[in-house]
């Protein structure tokens, strides 16, 4: 049964990964389907509701996937994982949209420097 919001919530803070896969339209083929962002955006402000709040790590696999895309297309290792990464930050700024258009504050944080697009990663301002 979920908690009310008079209720203290169980965790203060959670990490909740999502496959770049789970973001996908198997369907008709779209890595980004923006049904399933919705559905992520709902979830998320209903556990952000009772207090919780939420780190979201999200992977690139439905867009690109490392060393396995690198081999597919005959890539050089490093450029695939470069892909991957890169990715990795396209899935987050779309979950970002969708988070921000439901009324959620968000941010994108990433170890690979892009500072027009996301944040760098620095621990003390993740917490």
């Amino acid at each position: 049964m979920p908690a009310s919001t008079s209720q203290k919530p169980k965790y203060r803070r959670i990490v909740l990964k999502i496959s770049g896969e789970a973001l996908r339209n198997d369907t008709t083929g779209a890595s980004i389907d923006s049904a399933v962002l919705d559905r992520l955006a709902e979830e998320l402000r209903s556990i952000q509701k009772v207090g919780t709040q939420v780190a979201v790590v999200v992977g690139g696999g439905n867009i690109f996937r490392g060393l396995a895309g690198a081999r597919a297309n005959g890539t050089d290792r490093t450029t695939g994982d470069n892909m991957g990464m890169l990715a990795t930050v396209i899935n987050g700024l779309a979950l970002m949209d969708r988070l921000e258009k439901a009324g959620l504050e968000c941010r994108v944080m990433t170890a690979i420097p892009m500072d027009r697009i996301a944040e760098p990663f620095i621990q003390r301002r993740a917490t």
